[in-house]
């Protein structure tokens, strides 16, 4: 039985920040990254939570990441706005984007970001339903390490490789998914391995190419594409949209520069944001979400059907109140890291 340790989400942010900070981290990336793991854990996402704090720190303490890096905007067109990372986090890369991705999507009713050299080790979900709750519709993918065999191989190629996707509601929260490509994505199974439990089948491959339930072994070997070539072809777009169109790293290069110090790999994502009234001709906003709403009420009828990110949502109404819990030993992780 693994012991857990309940904690207010101001808590959780305390203990991420103290950490970061106390291991160089500047003021504003520890800020980024510690509002997103505070998110995740506020809407139940465990492993993009406080779980991932001690990867980020081994990051700064091997000298891969520049812990204070200062994120650089350049337009290289008037719908694409470029961000680079300057070797540093990502959420802090990501948040200095949005407001020019934002206001360029306005302008011409599509536009691009792309996210360079940078290290991205959060969800997906964070920076597209920010643009969701600014009214825009929402699309990102971004590129990791080599995990993930092609369809048909053994050996691991792709990231997982994952993509979000945001849709704008009227007086609630955005319609958002956020999924790897790959059948579950990496944190999971590091997760099932960490409390001892065994991962579903079809998630991994051992190193000798065989089916294993054994997370270590998957984790040693490869993970999956889902849906065998059709995941694939998804993990091998998103190698090539966060890659090389906007002159980024493909996984297995990343693969090949890292450290393997356990913490984030460096990479590219690329986002897309749409005004939705630019793109009918009345320009009526309100009837556009409206009819939109027709299917998600369709879907609803079914019994047992759900929206994406219901769950997450449901969760975030329930943790400001309940707090959320994490094993003892991840806390007392935490607390010794933020005494340096």
């Amino acid at each position: 039985m693994v012991e857990l340790t309940r904690l207010t989400l101001d808590e959780v942010h305390h203990l991420a920040l103290r950490a970061l900070q106390a291991n160089g981290v500047s003021e504003d990336h520890a800020t980024a990254i510690a509002d997103t793991v505070t998110a995740a854990e506020r809407d139940d996402c465990k492993s993009h939570g406080l779980f991932r704090i001690p990867g980020y720190i081994l990051s700064v303490r091997s000298g891969k990441v520049t812990p204070d890096a200062v994120p650089e905007v350049r337009e290289l067109a008037p719908a694409v706005v470029q961000v680079d990372g300057k070797n540093g986090f990502a959420p802090l890369a990501l948040r200095v984007g949005r407001a020019p991705l934002a206001e360029k999507a306005r302008q011409q009713g599509i536009a691009a970001l792309a996210v360079t050299n940078a290290y991205h080790f959060a969800a997906l979900w964070p920076e597209v339903e920010a643009l969701g709750e600014m009214g825009l519709v929402g699309f990102a993918c971004v590129s990791t390490m080599s995990y993930v065999a092609p369809a048909g191989g053994v050996k691991p190629l792709y990231g997982t490789n994952p993509m979000a996707f945001a849709w704008p509601r009227a007086d609630r929260p955005p319609l958002v998914f956020d999924q790897a490509s790959s059948a579950s994505a990496r944190g999971e199974i590091m997760l099932h391995e960490r409390d001892g439990h065994a991962i579903p089948e079809g998630w991994g491959i051992d190193a000798q190419g065989q089916p294993t339930t054994d997370p270590a072994a998957a984790l040693a070997g490869a993970q999956l594409p889902f849906g065998g070539y059709k995941g694939a072809a998804i993990a091998l777009m998103i190698e090539l949209l966060a890659g090389a169109l906007i002159g980024d790293v493909f996984s297995f290069e990343a693969t090949e520069i890292d450290t393997q110090d356990g913490g984030p790999s460096i990479g590219g994502e690329w986002m897309i944001a749409i005004d939705p009234a630019r793109c009918i001709g009345s320009g009526d906003r309100q009837a556009q979400l409206a009819y939109a709403e027709t299917l998600f009420a369709k879907i609803l009828q079914q019994d047992g059907a759900r929206l994406p990110s219901d769950r997450r949502y449901a969760a975030r109404l329930r943790t400001p109140t309940e707090g959320i819990t994490i094993p003892q030993t991840l806390y007392d992780e935490l607390h010794a890291l933020g005494n340096g």
